[in-house]
């Protein structure tokens, strides 16, 4: 039997059309005119002019969106589109190219052919506004002191007259190239390149025995990507190979910083800290999936990648006076290889039934070699043994079976079951083992209420519990990890979907969760957290349109301690709240004059921490409150002109006994930076003309 490709078909059709069009006179087809093509031909698009202006200075209203600095800013953006009639495309877009969350995008490319895309991003972080230090040298490697340091303990020290503002953040700056090109319909090749550079500092501590102070560490990073892949797709097959590397250079190896406090050993004046050291990563990928009959397809992917790190070692440390050993090499010769790789298969078994199988593997190798390094304690003391490095591996192996089932009605249902096993080198628990079970199911009882419940239950298991010999001093051998010890975890979830009307609907789902490790005497010991929560879409008119949502989660666990490395004598709970209501309006008339939009958010979090068992003061409570109001709108002054505008409303409140209060001399062994949790309340106006063209 002999089958016809359809470029087959398409060519036998236009052969019975030009021996048609032989019978018939020619059809005038210069007036005609396409209703439906997908792409105007030619220059298209959107250009926005205009200025903004916030009311405060605040880093944490600025993390991420740039608008941290009071003032005007400029307002421009828009968008290019270029269309021609043999496929030839390009796009342009950018957006808030006035703030330093600015980005610009590019696209060039030919229909069926290759698509070259560009862009660039900077990304602020904004750590704190708060923090001041007596450092100086702050966002370099080297801190010293002014003149009156060392001293006995921070309220000794002359921070009245040296401590001085410090901003923390760094900035990301991105870019990104990517060419994809498509050998004719079932091969195409991509290549994509990303350059990442964080320029900026960071807050971390050092310390010297029992004395510490937080420091200001610099961010000098830069991070290069490289990938390449190609594919291959048919109506039976598709399949991918690539090769992706990725290179980590840090322009800053060590931070060195003075001694503020009174030196307790000789020669402890100074220390030092190494920084992430470069490293680089490489990996080969390859995914495939294959129909092998209508009703059954197998599809699978994989990943060989493997790490490295040599970078040179620091000195054990800068006092002269220990007699430190040298060091049994000068790096570390860091290197762990992965693989990651997954098939499954999916058979429809009927019209009704498809069963669902798959297995997973996740291997890390760790070949580092383990070294034994002399064991020096922040500068002031060499211990009496050295210590090891402690490569770590793992392998975990995941299988599923499942199968989902279409009954009479409206009715859907699923099933299955998840069985995990990890397997760990080195640590307390060398073998864990875990069995999930789940269902759902799906019903729509009547045309205006749609049901969906879920409900699972897990079981961990592992063998012996055994004692980590590298950590000095010895832990407790009562005690468990949370993430080895023995768990049973219960889940469920309902969601219901209510149309009270045509144009109004309503939704409510609750999930609640439940982790037991009945058997852990010491650690964590059961854990709970159940999520409510509701929403309500309604189209008030034709131009008018409401959502309103809201959700709570409430989260409590406690865990067990002992202070006499023994039976638990104490015993800590958490309770965390968290809750959200949202209101959103869209107004669009229907002759698109002017459009209006109104967001408002209030956000709500409390966590109280209570100790049984020891004396003292309780925690107090942790608090913040969010409420966020957006509102947009937009006027045509002509068809080609409109004026846009925005307001932004965002009031911030934070409780944390963590920091609330804690000045750089409260402790009188801790020099702290300050940092106080952040309290504001902003407003961002915009104002922008839109020309479209």
């Amino acid at each position: 039997m002999r089958t016809f490709s359809p470029l087959q078909l398409l060519g036998a059709l236009g052969v019975l059309s030009a021996a048609a069009s032989s019978a018939v006179a020619a059809a005038d087809t210069s007036q005609w005119k396409c209703e439906s093509c997908p792409f105007e031909k030619g220059v298209s698009g959107t250009l926005d002019i205009g200025a903004g202006l916030v009311s405060d200075s605040s880093a944490k209203s600025g993390d991420f969106t740039g608008l941290n600095t009071k003032g005007g800013f400029f307002v421009a953006g828009g968008s290019v589109r270029y269309r021609s009639g043999d496929g030839l495309f390009g796009n342009v877009t950018a957006s808030d190219l006035g703030l330093d969350s600015r980005s610009l995008a590019a696209e060039l490319g030919q229909e069926g052919l290759y698509t070259l895309r560009l862009a660039y991003a900077e990304i602020p972080h904004l750590l704190s506004d708060t923090a001041s230090t007596p450092f100086l040298g702050n966002g370099g490697s080297l801190l010293t002191l002014p003149p009156g340091f060392p001293a006995a303990n921070t309220a000794a020290m002359p921070l009245a007259g040296t401590l001085q503002p410090v901003e923390l953040g760094f900035k990301r700056k991105r870019l990104d190239a990517d060419l994809t090109w498509l050998f004719g319909p079932e091969w195409n090749t991509r290549i994509g390149v990303r350059h990442d550079v964080r320029d900026g500092t960071q807050r971390t501590a050092g310390s010297f025995f029992s004395n510490a102070a937080q420091l200001v560490v610099p961010v000098d990073q830069v991070t290069d990507q490289f990938e390449a892949s190609l594919s291959y797709a048919s109506r039976r097959v598709q399949a991918t190979l690539g090769y992706q590397v990725s290179l980590f250079r840090n322009g800053q190896e060590s931070l060195t910083w003075a001694n503020p406090f009174t030196a307790i050993v000789t020669g402890s004046n100074s220390g030092q800290l190494a920084l992430a050291p470069d490293n680089q990563f490489h990996q080969i990928v390859g995914s495939a999936g294959y129909d092998i009959s209508p009703r059954i397809r197998a599809s699978g992917e994989f990943a060989f990648g493997r790490m490295e790190q040599d970078a040179a070692y620091l000195g054990a440390t800068l006092n002269p006076g220990l007699g430190v050993p040298a060091l049994p090499v000068q790096s570390l010769h860091g290197r762990a290889d992965t693989f990651n790789g997954s098939v499954r298969l999916t058979a429809n078994a009927t019209e009704r039934l498809r069963l669902n199988a798959s297995y997973a593997r996740d291997l890390r190798d760790n070949k580092t070699p383990s070294e034994s390094y002399p064991a020096v304690s922040t500068d002031m003391f060499l211990g009496a043994q050295p210590r090891s490095n402690q490569p770590f591996s793992f392998t975990q192996d995941r299988f599923k079976l499942s199968a989902d089932y279409r009954g009479p009605g409206s009715l859907k249902a699923s099933i299955g079951a998840d069985q995990e096993y990890l397997k760990r080198t080195r640590q307390e628990v060398g073998t864990t083992n875990e069995t999930t079970l789940w269902g759902r199911i799906a019903v729509q009882p009547r045309d205006d209420l749609s049901l969906a419940f879920k409900l699972a239950h897990a079981q961990r298991g592992h063998t012996t519990y055994g004692i980590a010999t590298w950590i000095d001093p010895a832990e407790n051998p009562l005690l468990r990890k949370y993430n080895q010890a023995d768990r049973t975890r219960d889940t469920a979830g309902l969601r219901a979907d209510i149309t009270v009307r045509e144009n109004v609907s309503i939704g409510v789902n609750v999930d609640y969760a439940n982790d037991d490790y009945s058997r852990s005497v010491l650690g964590l010991t059961d854990a709970r957290s159940l999520n409510v929560g509701a929403d309500l879409s309604a189209a008030l008119n034709e131009a008018t349109q409401v959502h309103l949502f809201a959700q709570g989660e409430r989260i409590r666990s406690r865990q067990a301690g002992s202070q006499q490395f023994g039976q638990p004598d104490w015993y800590g709970r958490n309770k965390d709240e968290v809750d959200m209501v949202g209101l959103g309006v869209k107004h669009t008339p229907a002759n698109g004059k002017y459009e209006f939009g109104a967001d408002l958010v209030f956000s709500r979090s409390r966590s109280d921490v209570t100790i049984d068992g020891v004396s003292g003061p309780p925690f107090p409570t942790a608090f913040t409150a969010l409420d966020s109001l957006k509102l947009h709108a937009s006027y045509r002054l002509t068809d080609s002109l409109s004026l846009i505008g925005a307001y932004w409303f965002e009031r911030y409140v934070a409780q944390d006994w963590r920091l609330d209060g804690v000045l750089p001399a409260t402790v009188p062994n801790l020099l702290t930076l300050g940092e106080q949790v952040p309290r504001y309340g902003v407003n961002v106006v915009r104002v922008a003309v839109r020309y479209r063209f």
